[in-house]
């Protein structure tokens, strides 16, 4: 199997902690992002929409994070909490796949690129009216995990840690190399990040080293880390 990554990508980050974690052996094709290496023809022959990450397990192309989460579950011989087959926790850990797509993922990621990476790739102000509206967005966000995915429970679907848990950290991460600390204010989610961190050491830390090197400099360089 080979993957198709970037440790500046929160998906990728989540499947390279996937597939590390559970000792699923790959060959390792990181992309140079600033220098455009994901929008080559080659690299659009194995993902016409240029992004990361990818797998190719042989010939069988998955161009989607879940996708390629769920797939990875069903055929490698992994523990079944990832994506229990119990149909009610199963389907709890759908039901926030399906929400994160325009809350967790979009706000956090547009509030990072608005604030950090766009001014930092190409020179331009901070354009303070859309990072103002998408810290807004980001907030709500936080306070709906808080008061509806960690109300009652441990983690997002219950008892134990999740795929859903996997990837809402790789995209909460995000907004700290803009100087957004999620946790700041928050206890539950505070909590919850360092059960998700514990239950995925050493790969969490080793996948996201790029964010902890930008978030620590001050006023960091994209180019200080291997992107």
């Amino acid at each position: 199997m080979k993957l198709y990554y970037n440790l500046l990508s929160q998906p990728s980050r989540a499947v390279y902690i996937f597939l590390k974690t559970n000792d699923i052996q790959f060959e390792s094709c990181h992309l140079n992002l600033l220098e455009g290496e994901h929008r080559t023809e080659e690299f659009a022959a194995i993902n016409p929409f240029q992004l990361v990450p990818v797998i190719d397990d042989n010939g069988f192309k998955l161009t989607e994070s879940i996708a390629i989460l769920r797939y990875l579950h069903r055929q490698f011989n992994v523990a079944d909490h990832w994506y229990p087959k119990d149909s009610r926790i199963q389907a709890r850990v759908d039901e926030y796949l399906e929400w994160q797509h325009i809350n967790t993922r979009v706000n956090g990621s547009m509030f990072f690129q608005h604030k950090f990476l766009l001014p930092k790739m190409f020179g331009r102000e901070v354009n303070t009216r859309k990072v103002e509206e998408y810290q807004n967005k980001l907030e709500t966000t936080l306070h709906q995990f808080e008061t509806v995915w960690l109300k009652d429970r441990p983690f997002i679907a219950g008892d134990q840690l999740t795929i859903a848990d996997l990837l809402a950290a790789c995209e909460l991460e995000q907004p700290s190399m803009a100087d957004y600390d999620v946790r700041e204010g928050r206890p539950l989610l505070t909590a919850w990040f360092n059960r998700v961190k514990e239950a995925l050491q050493p790969e969490y830390d080793e996948a996201h080293n790029v964010v902890y090197i930008i978030r620590n400099k001050s006023g960091g360089k994209v180019s200080g880390a291997k992107l």
